[in-house]
């Protein structure tokens, strides 16, 4: 029987309850995750196991040959006696062999030991990405009673019925979903811890459009956090033909990212553990690898990004100037723009509203890339569309086949939307809509006049405003006031005050009949 996509969201969420409450959103997240990815791969051995069990029966050399060839092989793991050598145990790294041990005193170095098994065994493919998880760990998941009662618990979740994860019952795209569903629930516990791993998927999926990826293109995030912006664009190729390239410095959330790549069938995707800025690890014959489409959501006016070392970077990213050292948001521009092929790279980059018209070195920059003619659009978003933050951002959309010699070599205007009057109210974060993407596009599209909502400005006015971006500065939102008729708002008050008369006289008259 086919499991339902509500049912598997909300049976991985409720396994999150062992440990809401006693450990941080931010952390609790990469047990559950890991396990998630475990239980999945396990599933899918299990099936195939059964499958091949039919097939050939008792003959387990062929079983184990069949299975050998599997996306990710699980091994057999030997405990031994510290002092004899003597096998004391033996099963196979696997979700199952561990619920089996869920009461052991030391299952959570069993569950260590388990994950070093698989890494070791698909090297290849899962290197490093158990490397930041320790399920014996006092500190996050408390001393060793309490902590093997939330692993129990945590294995006796992951059993339950509802997330049987084989094949046969759930396809890829519904565990894919389960795990951006789970990083989105995450993100809004952990708040502004969040935007270390996580973009609202709206967001997302916007930027992905903006870069406009197509079949064949090589894409590239370089501050990828946990990837869901990377499956957003490989969501809008519309085929499988693309390959899918990311760079981030938290160790913890790249292994998510990694496992997010796996979840998702994108078992070839290079996702790097770097820092983008100081020592990116997307590069060839020691030259910048080069994109189709590059898209992000950097961090926002990151501090001590790497300034010191920018003036003699390797891959000559910051010719045009060193943005400031307190503020990254022009380098991870300058990096994007240098990464993305000549002639032909689009980019697509979330950015707060200073970088569009703060001065000093960040304005040299912007002038540069104007008069160079690379920016396409800017498109201005509503505020509070983030977990982190609450001010309003832009998209920044910058095109290379602008250049001389490029396909769109003639165009020298730029864009600007004003889309922040539509969003859905939240209680505690505003949204983006279908609707309200889709008339962004269009316009994006369409490039042309929209009143108090888009403007063209050709090359000239921009250098008339001194290259300062601020959109206001180029679409006219502002909105007459309705003129007032005096005498018919004194007419009004009139009438209300007789009304009120009235009512005062039968309030009174009503409290003398109380008082008898």
């Amino acid at each position: 029987m086919k499991i339902d996509q509500k049912d598997i969201n909300n049976a991985a969420w409720a396994a999150c309850d062992t440990f809401r409450g006693v450990v941080d959103p931010a952390q609790y997240k990469d047990y559950i995750l890991v396990m998630l990815f475990v239980k999945y791969i396990s599933d899918v051995w299990k099936d195939h196991y059964e499958e091949y069990r039919a097939q050939y029966g008792d003959d387990d050399v062929r079983i184990r040959r069949k299975l050998e060839r599997e996306r990710f092989v699980l091994p057999v793991v030997e405990l031994k006696h510290p002092e004899t050598g003597e096998v004391e145990d033996r099963f196979l790294a696997d979700f199952y062999s561990l619920y089996e041990r869920r009461s052991a005193a030391n299952i959570g170095e069993l569950i260590n030991i388990v994950l070093d098994h698989i890494e070791e065994t698909n090297k290849a493919k899962l290197e490093g990405v158990f490397r930041n998880i320790d399920f014996n760990s006092e500190a996050n998941l408390g001393k060793t009673k309490d902590r093997n009662r939330r692993l129990k618990l945590l294995l006796e979740d992951f059993n339950k019925p509802q997330l049987d994860m084989s094949p046969r019952r759930v396809s890829e795209d519904v565990i894919g979903n389960t795990y951006i569903y789970l990083i989105e629930r995450f993100a809004a516990d952990a708040g502004k811890k969040a935007g270390e791993f996580y973009t609202p998927h709206m967001i997302s999926k916007l930027v992905a459009l903006l870069g406009g990826p197509k079949p064949g293109n090589r894409i590239c995030d370089p501050a990828c956090g946990s990837g869901g912006l990377l499956i957003e664009a490989a969501r809008e190729v519309g085929d499988r033909n693309f390959a899918l390239f990311g760079m981030e410095s938290n160790g913890s959330t790249w292994a998510l990212a990694r496992m997010n790549m796996f979840l998702h069938g994108f078992d070839s995707a290079r996702i790097e553990w770097c820092d983008t800025l100081t020592s990116p690890a997307l590069v060839e014959n020691d030259r910048l690898m080069k994109f189709d489409v590059v898209v992000a959501n950097p961090p926002f006016s990151l501090d001590k990004w790497g300034a010191d070392e920018a003036e003699s970077d390797r891959y000559n990213r910051f010719w045009r100037g060193v943005p400031p050292k307190s503020k990254g948001d022009w380098a991870f521009i300058s990096h994007m723009v240098e990464a993305a092929l000549e002639k032909e790279g689009r980019v697509s980059v979330v950015v707060p509203h200073g970088v569009l018209f703060r001065g000093g070195a960040e304005g040299r920059i912007r002038q540069k890339m104007i008069e160079e003619n690379l920016l396409d659009a800017v498109i201005g978003l509503p505020g509070n569309l983030f977990t982190t933050t609450s001010i309003p951002v832009a998209i920044l959309v910058f095109d290379r086949s602008r250049e001389k010699g490029g396909t769109n070599q003639g165009r020298r205007d730029v864009l600007f939307v004003d889309a922040s009057r539509d969003y859905l109210p939240g209680k505690n974060q505003n949204a983006l809509s279908d609707d309200h993407i889709r008339k962004i596009m269009e316009t994006v599209q369409a490039r042309q006049e929209v009143e108090k909502y888009a403007h063209v400005a050709p090359f000239d006015e921009i250098k008339e405003n001194d290259f300062n971006l601020n959109i206001p500065r180029y679409v006219d939102t502002f909105e007459e006031e309705a003129e007032i008729d005096i005498d018919a708002v004194q007419v009004e008050i009139e009438q209300l005050e007789e009304e009120l008369v009235a009512v005062r006289a039968r309030m009174a008259a009503m409290l003398k009949e109380i008082e008898r």
